[in-house]
């Protein structure tokens, strides 16, 4: 590998990565949100809640793919 798709590489880890947290801290914030936030607006809180769950386990699913893939990396650079 050389060290441009090295960078390369790695730039898409740390995006992947902050993509993930984010999904999670968002999805985590709607579910306490539908729990906190009594139905006066037209979005009924068991969609709030549908959706925080959802983005909470893509969050989980990107990080450990994030996790995955950093740990092969780092796999491959020691073996180098």
């Amino acid at each position: 590998m050389n060290k441009s798709s090295k960078s390369k590489d790695e730039k898409r880890l740390t995006l992947q990565l902050i993509v993930a947290v984010s999904m999670a801290i968002f999805g985590c914030v709607l579910i306490i949100v539908a729990f906190a936030v009594p139905p006066t607006g037209e979005i009924h809180p068991s969609v709030l809640a549908a959706f925080g769950e959802i983005l909470t386990f893509a969050g989980a699913v990107l990080g450990i793919d994030y996790n995955y893939k950093f740990k092969t990396h780092s796999k491959d650079e020691n073996d180098q």
